[in-house]
């Protein structure tokens, strides 16, 4: 049997993974010469966690069994009392090689379920054509169980499905020789619905209902029929189920949830209702009514409630899952939003063009951007970062004045020369701005998850991470940070203003609130002149409140009042943070629904301002106005213009394909109130 070894492995293996696994095989082999079988074992093992699939592997554990007077004898050289996962999978290896098929199968599943995206079963011998003979249709579907069960995602992405495929093409072949063994049926059907084997998992699974209905075949026809987006036949499925056994408090989730997620959560509500009728504390129903509510109308307050929920009952994994999922794309509590100014926009005029034009020097060019009113410092400094070279100047400043702050306050990031706005604070340590560099993120499951996640800033001063306010350290040497330099670089500079602050909100998290030095900081830097560090704070406000509900009425207050100067100012003229101050108080759903009316009154008035469509003629000169110079100079990037009164044209002061920025009409919200 030691000799069928030799034909376990399937295919190559290249880069640092084969080196190391030949290294560990050398090893192996010099144990052996010297007789050290145990030795032998570890190093093969090694090699084996380092390259699943190399030959030389192979054929080095096949000497090994030959060594130890073969695969059964072999097998007892390898220690159960600290398995690893290298030496499990030459125990799966030496099983097949001695025939014991069944245990080589669950040994092997083992190994994939704690490395599915690993190569364990691309083996001869689990691709064999009489394998689904030698195994018990009863086995595999407990080692298909075993490895669906270990959290498998559904659908699987890309770097699974080989890794896995041996597994669902040994079902179709057992399933061929036992077509009426209703378990194999069944976990067969929750694997091929993982592969998008829709149609098959639909088959199985109702073939097995048929043959025996019981609660599990019509649970995963249920899956199977969903996955399919046959919603209401799923439906059916399990509500028949549940009317002939209403025991699985989890299938009434499900039912909801499907409701829900097909547009009618008021369906859904009854369902989690009765399931929280016989378990209150049910650690998937629990969670998931808050979501079918906000589903139903929307309300902040149902995932404030589940943020809630996740603080009291931390072991209730589902509620992780249902707070991200309703969490995505709402602005702040999954990420950043984008920038709104046209010194931004315009900006990113200028990098697409570089972009096109293969310039690798575009960052010399001295673009110079004049602009009839001053806009925020953030802005500026992002710009000056993109094109260091270039400069920026202000013909006006706007009425209410966005440079002072909005009351006497003790810390600032910012100090005004005129219209020139320059930082208050200076560079902070080469440690701390990478340290913030290393935590900062565009994007966040929820905002809990975003807070938890800052507290590795906790020990840094708050006069240090001040100075990252307004001296970012630039975007982190990865794909992303490449894309966002020559993209979109006010994204990076917006995440690490948010998680500078909410490094702040975790400065002595020991004092009570009312007198700490966070509260201070924080309320210092959001009434501060006009900002992205105003949107930064009023985030780290915010998330503050939702892991404290002591310091909620204080927070909501301070962020209502911050909003409604920011309302006032936009009688006259553009607030480019207005938009994030509502969606802090929309998030503050303790508040009064006075308050939250008004915050969704305001962003539908921004949202009608942002839709009109502009003036042509308005838009061309705008435009020129914006851009006096643009890419001067050899080093100008092509296309990008050529010197003063070059207009990008229309759509120059938004992103590309947007409307064009203009200052608010009288058809604003408060002129409509008035």
């Amino acid at each position: 049997m030691a000799d069928e070894l030799e034909d376990l492995h399937s295919c190559s293996v290249d880069g640092e993974e084969k080196l190391n696994a030949e290294g560990e095989v050398a090893l192996a082999r010099l144990a052996l010469d010297g007789g050290d079988l145990p030795h032998a074992a570890t190093h093969l093992g090694n090699a084996l966690a380092e390259a699943p699939r190399l030959p030389e592997v192979h054929e080095a554990l096949a000497e090994f069994a030959r060594r130890a007077g073969g695969a059964e004898a072999a097998l007892d050289l390898f220690s159960d009392e600290r398995p690893y996962i290298g030496a499990v999978a030459c125990q799966a290896h030496l099983l097949a090689a001695a025939g014991r098929w069944d245990e080589a199968l669950s040994t092997l599943a083992a190994v994939v379920r704690e490395q599915p995206d690993r190569p364990w079963a691309e083996v001869a011998w689990v691709a064999r054509q009489d394998l689904a003979e030698s195994v018990s249709p009863q086995n595999l579907a407990s080692v298909i169980a075993r490895i669906v069960g270990g959290g498998v995602p559904d659908p699987l992405p890309p770097e699974l499905t080989s890794p896995l495929r041996p597994f669902l093409d040994l079902a179709r072949a057992s399933l061929a020789l036992h077509p009426d063994h209703t378990l194999l049926l069944t976990m067969a059907s929750g694997l091929a619905r993982r592969f998008a084997a829709y149609d098959q998992a639909i088959t199985w699974a109702g073939h097995a209902q048929r043959l025996d209905p019981g609660h599990t075949p019509a649970v995963m026809l249920g899956y199977a029929l969903r996955a399919a987006g046959r919603v209401d036949e799923a439906l059916a499925c399990w509500e028949a189920e549940l009317a002939r056994d209403p025991s699985d408090l989890s299938l009434y989730v499900d039912v909801a949830e499907l409701y829900a997620m097909s547009g009618r959560p008021e369906a859904g509500l009854p369902w989690l209702e009765r399931a929280l009728a016989v378990d209150p504390a049910h650690p998937q129903a629990a969670p998931a009514i808050h979501g079918v509510r906000f589903a139903v109308d929307g309300g902040r307050t149902h995932l404030l409630a589940l943020a809630d929920h996740l603080r009291d009952h931390p072991e209730h994994g589902y509620a992780h899952t249902v707070l991200q999922r309703h969490s995505e794309n709402l602005p702040w509590l999954s990420g950043v939003t984008g920038a709104r100014e046209a010194t931004v926009n315009v900006l990113h005029q200028f990098l697409e063009r570089a972009a096109e034009g293969g310039d690798p020097d575009y960052r010399d060019s001295a673009l110079q951007l004049n602009a009839s009113v001053i806009e925020a410092p953030s802005a500026v400094l992002t710009l000056r970062r993109a094109f260091p070279k270039g400069e920026v100047s202000f013909g006006a400043v706007p009425e209410p004045d966005p440079r002072p702050a909005r009351r006497e306050v003790a810390t600032a990031v910012w100090r005004y020369e005129g219209l020139v706005a320059e930082a208050a604070v200076p560079e902070p340590p080469a440690a701390v701005a990478e340290a913030v560099r290393a935590v900062a993120e565009l994007r966040w499951p929820y905002l809990p998850a975003a807070y938890d996640h800052a507290v590795e800033l906790a020990a840094i001063a708050p006069a240090d991470l001040l100075g990252v306010l307004v001296h970012p350290p630039l975007p982190r040497e990865d794909e992303q940070g490449r894309f966002l330099t020559e993209h979109l670089p006010e994204l990076w500079i917006r995440s690490v203003q948010a998680f500078a602050c909410l490094g702040i909100a975790h400065h002595g998290t020991d004092e009570p609130w009312e007198g700490s030095v966070r509260r201070r900081i924080l309320l210092d830097l959001l009434d501060g002149p006009e900002d992205w560090v105003t949107e930064a704070a009023g985030f780290a406000l915010l998330a503050i409140a939702w892991s404290d509900p002591a310091t909620r009425e204080d927070i909501g207050r301070r962020l209502v009042e911050g909003m409604l100067d920011a309302a006032e100012a936009f009688r006259t003229r553009p607030v480019e943070i207005l938009g994030s101050l509502c969606h802090f108080v929309l998030g503050c759903a303790w508040l009064d629904a006075t308050f939250t009316g008004l915050a969704s009154d305001l962003l539908e008035s921004i949202r009608r301002e942002d839709e009109e469509e502009p003036d042509e003629e308005e838009v061309a000169a705008r435009g020129a106005e914006l851009v006096a110079g643009a890419m001067a100079g050899a080093s100008a990037a092509p296309g990008a213009g050529a010197g003063p009164g070059a207009a990008p044209g229309p759509g120059a002061e938004r992103k590309a394909g947007a409307k064009a920025v203009r200052r608010p009409t009288l058809r604003g919200l408060f002129r409509r109130r008035s």
